[in-house]
């Protein structure tokens, strides 16, 4: 159990290599539920570029929308969108730094499928499989024999070998050769813009904008932090709480039942009272509690926190200046103390 708490640690206090991790694995179960996928194109007229078009664009959708349930920030940054201003106002600059940061890892093994469909080349060859130039790669002369729905219900039939009869007028093996080096054409191309786009976001941006970037970054890991401790700490209280009511229970039942054996008798203690130790506990646990000690009062503090939280200023009543002081009045005079030796 020991172990297990330590990797639960080592995963919260290294939480972004932890989420890299994830969508690395993403991206290797992405490209690895690909190769075990059946792809079957339907070899129809209408239906082969649906088809293929749902088999693109659906399982990127599905792994994007996965890679952003998986992220512990998605509430973080919903809260932080939906919260009332109160008295700390919402910064623009740092909702886009969180959702830029959850979208980039979210991304990879969406980017992933789209790339290894591309190069694979059986989505791309039953998508455009109608679209092949006969009168370049095949014999042209027979093809104005053919009505154009005969000729697209011929050719959308390329990508299945077993009910492909038109080797007359194209043959198969070159039809696939073509639409599959144009996929791959487009797969690496793919590849090389993504990468060229990552390096500029990841490296180039904050280069130019080093102080948005930073002072985004600060407060979007201020934000992370504050939500952690005030969850420690309504944890902290809740289980103090917890431990003051069954106390208070027991003490109760404690009590009533001294009462009932009390009848006919002398009791031998006076009612209520408790040992040294428990009562020394009791009010530790007390202290703890931070003067909340009921159910409306923890519910005001909590809507408080949701609807005003505090302003981002320690110790200062009014917004501070450009100087540093607080407000716009007269800098407060310096207390100067004088001391007096007497020698003897």
């Amino acid at each position: 159990m020991d172990k297990f708490r330590m990797i639960f640690q080592f995963l919260q206090s290294n939480q972004e290599s932890f989420m890299n991790g994830i969508c690395g694995i993403m991206a290797l179960a992405s490209a690895q539920m690909y190769s075990a996928f059946d792809f079957n194109c339907p070899c129809l007229p209408g239906y082969n570029a649906a088809y293929s078009a749902g088999i693109l664009l659906a399982p990127p959708l599905v792994l994007f929308l996965l890679g952003l349930v998986l992220n512990n920030n998605v509430s973080m940054l919903a809260e932080e969108w939906k919260r009332p201003p109160g008295r700390r106002a919402k910064d623009p600059a740092v909702l886009r730094y969180m959702f830029c940061s959850m979208a980039q890892r979210a991304l990879i093994a969406p980017v992933v499928w789209v790339a290894v469909t591309l190069l694979d080349g059986k989505c791309f060859l039953c998508a455009f499989c109608t679209a092949v130039p006969v009168s370049v790669l095949g014999n042209g002369s027979l093809a104005p024999g053919l009505s154009p729905p005969e000729l697209t219900r011929l050719l959308a039939r390329v990508p299945c070998p077993d009910i492909y009869d038109g080797d007359w007028l194209l043959a198969r093996d070159v039809a696939v050769r073509y639409l599959r080096c144009i996929s791959q054409a487009l797969g690496w191309s793919f590849v090389l813009l993504t990468t060229l786009l990552a390096f500029v976001v990841r490296s180039v941006r904050p280069c130019f904008t080093q102080a948005a970037f930073l002072k985004s970054k600060y407060w979007s890991h201020y934000i992370d932090i504050e939500r952690k401790l005030f969850d420690e700490t309504c944890t902290e209280h809740a289980k103090a709480f917890a431990k003051v009511c069954i106390q208070q229970f027991f003490e109760a039942m404690n009590h009533d039942l001294e009462l009932g054996h009390a009848h006919g008798a002398l009791a031998t203690a006076p009612a209520g009272s408790a040992a040294p130790g428990t009562a020394d506990g009791a009010e530790e646990e007390r202290e703890k509690l931070r003067g909340v000690t009921d159910q409306g009062t923890m519910n005001r503090l909590l809507a408080s926190w949701h609807t005003c939280k505090p302003p981002l200023r320690l110790g200062q009543e009014e917004p501070l200046m450009g100087n540093g002081w607080a407000g716009g009045g007269p800098r407060p005079p310096r207390k100067e103390v004088a001391t007096y030796v007497s020698r003897v």
